[in-house]
């Protein structure tokens, strides 16, 4: 079945410039094969040496992560739409006052 998957910005240059890519697949796994199986370049983003998702990737199906559902084995409806959303860390707070006159 036809599903979507939504790619962050950082990660459209291995997609070919694609914001969202239609794939075929009735589980996240299979998505996201067939994701990297068109677009190999993603597939080393995506996934460790042990072919696991990486730790700061995170894919949602809708408004839910899929390490809190069935994870890979995530059953997916036609015209289901998963999302890439690469975790952000780092940086520095701003001291009080520049947050405040910013």
């Amino acid at each position: 079945m036809n599903v979507s998957i939504v790619i962050p910005t950082p990660l459209r240059q291995y997609a070919g410039g694609q914001k969202v890519v239609a794939v075929s697949g009735t589980t996240v796994g299979q998505a996201l094969d067939a994701l990297t199986t068109t677009h190999p370049d993603l597939k080393r983003h995506l996934f460790g040496e042990d072919g696991k998702l990486r730790s700061f990737v995170n894919v949602y199906l809708g408004d839910e992560d899929v390490r809190h559902l069935q994870q890979s084995e995530t059953p997916l409806m036609a015209g289901a739409t998963l999302s890439i959303v690469p975790s952000v860390a780092g940086g520095n707070e701003l001291p009080s006052a520049q947050r405040i006159n910013g």
